[in-house]
């Protein structure tokens, strides 16, 4: 069961004591606690729950562990090792927010399948912090965690399509979306190849919420529900994890909701090319040379690099009209994960200052990005002789780098512009996640986002 999270201390719940490690001797603990403390070998250890036994064989609380110092994500480990029951912090975190939310969010569960928890928790936000932003943001993570999890038989492109559909619905957002042959006619060729193979029909759902005269902030998530690579098809075990290849728009479906949630002044736009990448007669196939919405022909030089592809279309769409900013969030190259591994997810701008604001926002709310160079010397890689230009390099090397600047071809008026290639899944269990679906850099974005534009 998902943690809940009061705004009140009702005077049943019990105390959370915080110990530093070694730092049990100056942790303000009462001597038969510190006694029953050296009796277990606790010595606070980062992430180590002890439960604190009073009379009667009653709880009387629990120690929990900080390390050498603290981690506010870390304080996950309470939502799993905690006994059941209603809590509250006896000691103030350093970073309460983040202690609160590294606890919300380590209390999640993927139930939808039948697989629950029948563990009960309450914890009371800690004075000071904003409940109502805490509560929205622990709710659009989860959004995230489950419709990456959800597997394609239950999130194909049309089940994307009600996902987002039910999200407009709660804010009162506009929704319009272009399907199968319609976005030949609308000008979204690329979008059309890719997804034309699947029975699930190829679509561009494009969601817009706000007064139409504030900042405009757009937001494009690659939604490539399964990817076979296409003709150039994927070994089983690279398909394994392929239902998370829509990572990109869950993600933009979260931040999205935040934005709306906290009804910031902006005029939010979200674009999601939803397709899935199959094997038919019909199939784009390697050698394919495509036009783009923006006009530039593309020759397919993989047809596994099909992500880029679809996000070109909505990029030229979205640039149109010159947003404030722009983000575009995928799973897009394997070689982000060979540079900076499944947890540290790259991003890329020209925008100076958008890439200081987004480091800040990333070490203030433990939420990792890294800045990786938008290197134009690499632009040349992916030429062609016989197209404007080939969906990949054929040396193999920088492929992240290349990705992005395949994509930044296709922004060209907006000026505010920001990339990122995510993994969306937890490859291990974490304190505030289990392994399954995530995410990533989003939390940052909003912290961006609010303080421009909240």
């Amino acid at each position: 069961m998902p943690v809940e999270l009061l705004d009140t201390t009702p005077s049943d719940t019990l105390p959370i004591h915080l110990v530093a490690k070694d730092g049990l001797e100056n942790a303000g603990l009462a001597p038969e606690i510190l006694a029953w403390a050296n009796a277990n070998r606790f010595a606070g250890e980062m992430g180590k729950v002890l439960a604190v036994p009073g009379a009667n064989g009653h709880l009387a609380g629990a120690l929990f562990g900080t390390g050498q110092s603290e981690n506010g994500l870390a304080f996950g480990a309470l939502a799993r090792n905690l006994p059941e029951g209603a809590w509250h912090f006896a000691t103030q975190p350093a970073q309460p927010e983040l202690a609160a939310l590294g606890v919300a969010l380590g209390g999640y569960a993927f139930t939808r399948y039948g697989k629950k928890s029948g563990r009960e928790l309450g914890l009371t936000v800690p004075a000071g912090v904003d409940a109502a932003r805490l509560k929205r943001i622990v709710e659009s993570v989860f959004l995230v965690r489950d419709l990456v999890n959800t597997p394609t038989n239950d999130m194909g492109p049309s089940a994307l399509e009600a996902a987002v559909r039910a999200l407009a619905s709660a804010h009162g957002a506009e929704l319009s979306v272009t399907i199968g042959d319609d976005l030949l006619k609308h000008n979204f060729p690329m979008i059309h190849a890719v997804g034309r193979a699947s029975d699930d029909a190829p679509r561009l759902i494009d969601m817009t919420w706000g007064q139409s005269d504030a900042p405009k902030i757009t937001l494009v998530g690659k939604g490539v529900c399964f990817d076979t690579g296409g003709l150039d098809i994927k070994p089983p075990s690279s398909m394994l994890l392929m239902k998370k290849d829509m990572g990109g728009a869950a993600n933009v479906l979260g931040l999205a909701s935040m934005i709306m949630a906290a009804k910031l002044n902006v005029r939010l736009r979200v674009l999601i090319p939803a397709v899935e990448n199959s094997i038919s007669a019909n199939a784009f196939r390697p050698g394919d040379v495509l036009q783009s919405r923006k006009g530039i022909t593309v020759e397919i030089g993989n047809t596994d690099a099909e992500g880029r592809l679809v996000l070109a279309d909505a990029l030229a769409l979205a640039d149109e009209e010159q947003p404030a900013m722009l983000i575009d969030m995928a799973t897009l190259t394997g070689a982000a994960r060979v540079a900076l591994g499944p947890d540290l997810p790259p991003f890329y701008t020209d925008d100076e200052a958008l890439a200081a604001d987004l480091s800040a926002a990333s070490v203030a709310v433990e939420d990792p990005i890294w800045r990786m160079p938008l290197w134009k010397p690499y632009d040349a890689k992916l030429s062609s002789k016989i197209a404007d230009m080939n969906n990949v390099t054929t040396d193999g090397f920088a492929g992240s780098i290349t990705a992005a600047l395949f994509l930044k071809r296709f922004v060209e008026k907006t000026t505010s512009w920001a990339h990122f290639d995510i993994f969306a899944w937890n490859p291990t269990d974490r304190p505030h996640g289990p392994i399954g679906g995530e995410a990533q850099a989003i939390r940052a974005l909003e912290k961006v986002i609010s303080a421009r534009f909240g």
